[in-house]
């Protein structure tokens, strides 16, 4: 008799489970209506001519030492009318910007020594809100992949 009992009640289980899977044809409207809203990232009249992953690093001259500035995606932007490339890079967590500065002709791109996977240049840098005179090193995941990309853009 117990093992009937136990059937019974997993029986009287199933159908519960299965009603509550039931659609019942009600309908919750949402409590609060979401905009659509346009977001401008300041990149829309710029072609990427560079993106790929990379670790930052400024020179802090106080300290006399490197500090890292960010991991992320950086980015080289080619003005579509003016022909301007502007190195961009945020963080990859928080998007937060750690660079943000032209490139230009007169700048000189090295090997940072002892590392052949890293460059160093200064550049008048715009990422803090104020123009600000920096020494960056960037280190790439391989040699060759900071040859190709050095090597294309400088």
């Amino acid at each position: 008799m117990a093992s009937t009992d136990h059937e019974d009640r997993r029986d009287e289980e199933e159908t519960t489970v299965a009603a509550e899977d039931e659609d019942t044809g009600a309908h919750i409207a949402p409590i609060v209506k979401l905009e659509e809203v346009a977001v401008t990232t300041g990149e829309e009249h710029e072609d990427a001519i560079l993106d790929m992953k990379a670790k930052l690093y400024r020179f802090d001259k106080d300290g006399n030492q490197w500090k890292e500035r960010g991991v992320g995606a950086v980015k080289l932007l080619k003005h579509k009318e003016t022909g301007k490339v502007r190195l961009v890079m945020s963080q990859s967590k928080t998007l937060k910007i750690c660079a943000n500065h032209l490139v230009l002709p007169t700048m000189s791109v090295q090997e940072h020594a002892g590392n052949d996977k890293s460059c160093v240049w200064h550049a008048a840098d715009y990422a803090d809100g104020e123009l600000k005179d920096e020494l960056f090193c960037i280190r790439f995941a391989s040699v060759q992949k900071r040859h190709i990309h050095v090597n294309r853009v400088f």
